[in-house]
């Protein structure tokens, strides 16, 4: 199954929603890793946090390009 196309065709928009994912992402995976690791499973816990420090990374560097686009 495909996810429907944007309904906004601006690459602003999409750099928005990407941002606001990856960050999204970063928050749910706090309870992925508390999830796993009440489950004693120290490995599946270690995975979570690189998926989260991954999006991290991706979350601020959207922070960066859309602040540089706004203050043009």
């Amino acid at each position: 199954m495909t996810e429907p196309q944007s309904p906004v065709k601006d690459k602003n928009y999409n750099l928005i929603w990407v941002l606001e994912a990856s960050l999204h992402t970063v928050f749910r995976m706090e309870n992925y890793i508390q999830d796993a690791e009440e489950a004693g499973d120290t490995e599946l816990a270690e995975w979570f946090r690189k998926i989260q420090e991954s999006n991290r990374k991706a979350g601020d560097q959207g922070k960066e390009l859309l602040a540089k686009r706004l203050e043009k």
